[in-house]
């Protein structure tokens, strides 16, 4: 098991609330209060669980800007009361910023199940995507 200090600890707490609180806003249909405060928690979560300077250079690499400001541009979309909008931009920014993790994602997924035809569709997908 992984040992997360304190920090690291309420980071995953407050990516969690993020978490929670942007499904909660997705449900009462995109109601930007929930959706703002979730994306707000989740960054917040985000810098307490790998560090400010991590974050930042994990944002702004050259090969994500694009990514970056996708996402950037939805937050502020949402925050400006065009949840639709802006929940669009964010996930077009979000798949373009951890294009690279989802292989290894649905790798460890398929690992973990035990489902027969689950189990061989997600080592499927995390065997086909490119590192790139």
């Amino acid at each position: 098991m992984v040992a997360l200090s304190d920090f690291q600890r309420i980071g995953v707490g407050l990516v969690g609330f993020g978490l929670f609180f942007l499904l909660f806003g997705i449900l009462l249909y995109f109601d930007s209060v929930l959706l703002a405060f979730g994306n707000l928690l989740f960054l917040s979560g985000l810098v307490f669980i790998i560090g400010f300077r991590r974050t930042f250079t994990f944002f702004f690499q050259r090969p994500k800007l694009k990514g970056t400001s996708f996402f950037f541009g939805g937050l502020i979309v949402v925050l400006m009361r065009w949840p639709i909008l802006g929940m669009l931009l964010e996930a077009y920014g979000f798949i373009s910023l951890f294009r690279s993790f989802f292989p290894v994602a649905f790798g460890f997924l398929g690992s973990l199940a035990n489902i027969p035809l689950l189990s061989q569709l997600l080592q499927k997908m995390g065997d086909s995507g490119s590192m790139v």
